[in-house]
């Protein structure tokens, strides 16, 4: 009977070894996959950046042009719109006005009306 269970024993200490010994050999490939991996995709990404930066210095003269282009139809639009909003707030800022003062005297008469504490 003890033979048996020290047999059994042995068989269960091997096979644990085995699955750590393969477990050790499974996680040395996944390491060695992705080290594998970096190695290759870091070039790539080197190249992406040097094209991209490539890429931003010929958009760059566009950019110019096209900023170049709009900032006079700001400009104009700004100058047209600027009276109309400002005509705007001096119709409305008598209206805002009232309605403030109308808010104020509306909480100072709910507070009024609150029982004291």
């Amino acid at each position: 009977m003890k033979f048996s269970l020290v047999a059994a024993l042995i068989v269960v200490l091997a096979l644990i070894n085995e699955m750590s010994v393969k477990a050790l050999e499974v996680t040395n490939k996944a390491q060695t996959y992705i080290e594998d991996s970096r190695t290759k995709i870091q070039p790539l990404l080197e190249n992406f950046q040097v094209e991209a930066t490539k890429l931003q210095e010929q958009v760059k003269p566009f950019i110019t042009n096209i900023e170049d282009q709009i900032k006079p139809l700001t400009e104009n639009f700004n100058a047209q719109v600027r009276p109309l909003t400002d005509n705007f707030h001096a119709h409305v800022k008598p209206l805002t006005d009232m309605m403030e003062k109308f808010f104020e005297r509306v909480k100072d008469q709910t507070k009024a009306l609150m029982p004291t504490q």
